[in-house]
C-alpha cells in the first residue's frame, strides 16, 4: 500500500478554504479548485517506491499486473482507468460536455493526423477516452445538467423569446424534442456578438421578473442572474436555462454519462471519472468554444435527472453506475471500529474526509490515514481493513 502525494489544481472558480481545510491548512492565497488522486499524465499522484519518489503513473506502468490486476489490464491496458478528485467550486464552472468512447477515438485520431500538438490551445481531444463522471456531495451542492424534460421547456422558451430569440424558439404546435433543442442551441451559439448581447439582456430582464414572481423556474432564473454577473453577455446564460437545475445534500450523488451538457455551480464534492481530459465547452468561459464539434457531440434529448441513491451494505454505501472504469463507495465508521474489504475488483484509492484510521493488508502491513490523506492499494495487496473512525471514500474499477 502506498500513501499518495497529490496535486492541487488552481482554477479561477475554486475555493480558497475548502480543500485547504480538508488538508489541515489555513486559507490559500489562490483559489484551489481540485485535488487530484490517481495517475493522470497531467498531474499524477506520487508515491515512495524502491527508496525514492515516483509518479504513480510510472509505478503502474512498471508493475501493471501487480498494481492493477489481470482483469483491469485486460480491459483498460496498463493504466489506472479512473481519476478521483475533491472538487471545490465557489463559482460556476463552464458549460461543458465530454465525448463518448467512439467520438473521443475519432476526434483524437483526426487531430493527430492533422498534426495538432496535444497541448495546443486549439486542441479538443487530448486522449482517446470518454469521461463519464459521478459527483458525491460533501456540502450542499448545485449543478446544471442535461436538457430539461419536454414538458418543462415551453416555459423556458418564453424567457428566451425576446429580441433575437423570437426567431429561434419553437412556436405553436412545433414539437419539443431533441431536434428542436438542437436547432435552438445551434441558433444561440451562432448569433453574432451584438445579437448575443441583445438576447442575453432580454433573458436577464425576463429572469429578474420571474425570480421575483416565484414558481418552479424562480431558482433557475436566480442562477441565470448570477451567471450574468460573472459572464455578462455570454450566451451560456441563456443556454443554462434549458438545463435541469439539481440540488444535492451531503451524501447524495449525481451521475453524468458522456454527451450531456452540464456545469457544476457551487459546493464541495468527491468526483470520480474515467481518466480523460476531453472537454468541449459551450459557454460561461473565456476559453475556446468549438461550436461545430460541441454540436456533434451533444445529446440533445430531454433528460429527467435522477440522483444516484446509495446502496448500503453495513458501514459502506455504494454509488452504482454503468461506468466500467470506476465505482465509488462511502464508508462511515464510529469510534474505534473496523471495516474489511469484500471481494477486490482491482486497484483502489482510499480517501479520508473526516477522522483517522489505519489500513492493514492481508500480510499485516499498515499505513496510517488522516483527514485529507489518501492511500493507493494495489490489487496484489489482497484484502485489507480500515481500523479507526471517520468518513472514507473508496474508489475502484466498475468491472
Amino acid at each position: 500500500m502506498f500513501s499518495l502525494e497529490n496535486r492541487v489544481q488552481e482554477y479561477a472558480w475554486g475555493s480558497r478554504d475548502a480543500i485547504a481545510a480538508l488538508l489541515g491548512q489555513g486559507p490559500s492565497d489562490r483559489p484551489q479548485a481540485e485535488l487530484w488522486m490517481g495517475a493522470h499524465p497531467a498531474a499524477s499522484s506520487c508515491v515512495e517506491l524502491d527508496g525514492g519518489r515516483a509518479r504513480l503513473i510510472d509505478a503502474i506502468a512498471s508493475r501493471a499486473e501487480a498494481f492493477l490486476g489481470g482483469p483491469t489490464v485486460d480491459r483498460f491496458g496498463a493504466r489506472l482507468p479512473f481519476l478521483l478528485k475533491v472538487l471545490a467550486a465557489d463559482q460556476p464552472l463552464s458549460l461543458q460536455a465530454h465525448p463518448d468512447e467512439a467520438q473521443a477515438r475519432r476526434g483524437f485520431d483526426a487531430e493527430n493526423a492533422a498534426g495538432i500538438p496535444v497541448d495546443a490551445p486549439e486542441r479538443t481531444y487530448r486522449d482517446p477516452h470518454h469521461k463519464p463522471e459521478l459527483i458525491c456531495a460533501l456540502t450542499p451542492f448545485d449543478a446544471l445538467c442535461g436538457f430539461r424534460p419536454a414538458a418543462a421547456l415551453p416555459e423556458v422558451f418564453e424567457l428566451l423569446a425576446g429580441g433575437p430569440g423570437g426567431a429561434l424558439v419553437p412556436r405553436g404546435d412545433a414539437p419539443v424534442d431533441a431536434a428542436a433543442v438542437s436547432r435552438l442551441v445551434q441558433g444561440l451559439l451562432g448569433l453574432d456578438p451584438a445579437a448575443r448581447r441583445e438576447l442575453v439582456a432580454s433573458v436577464v430582464e425576463a429572469c429578474r421578473a420571474r425570480a421575483q414572481a416565484g414558481g418552479w423556474l424562480a431558482r433557475a432564473c436566480g442562477w441565470a442572474l448570477r451567471l450574468h454577473e460573472l459572464y455578462p453577455g455570454d450566451v451560456g446564460v441563456a443556454i443554462a436555462l434549458l438545463l435541469n437545475d439539481v440540488h444535492l445534500e451531503p451524501g447524495e450523488a449525481l451521475y453524468l454519462p458522456p454527451r450531456r451538457l452540464h456545469a457544476y455551480v457551487q459546493g464541495v464534492g468527491i468526483e470520480i471519472m474515467a481518466s480523460s481530459d476531453n472537454v468541449l465547452r459551450g459557454g460561461l468561459t473565456p476559453k475556446r468554444v468549438n461550436v461545430d464539434e460541441l454540436v456533434r457531440v451533444l445529446d440533445f434529448s430531454p433528460w429527467r435527472v435522477e440522483p444516484v441513491a446509495p446502496r448500503r451494505a453495513g458501514a459502506e454505501s455504494f454509488y452504482d453506475t454503468p461506468a466500467p472504469e470506476f465505482r465509488l463507495s462511502r464508508i462511515e465508521l464510529g469510534a474505534a471500529s473496523a471495516w474489511k474489504t469484500d471481494e477486490r475488483r482491482g486497484p483502489e484509492i482510499v480517501l479520508c474526509t473526516r477522522g483517522q484510521a489505519s489500513l492493514v493488508d492481508a500480510r499485516g502491513a499498515t499505513r496510517d490515514l488522516r483527514q485529507g490523506g489518501s492511500i493507493f492499494v494495489p490489487f496484489a495487496s489482497g484484502s485489507y481493513a480500515i481500523e479507526g473512525s471517520g468518513q472514507f471514500f473508496r474508489a475502484t474499477v466498475g468491472l
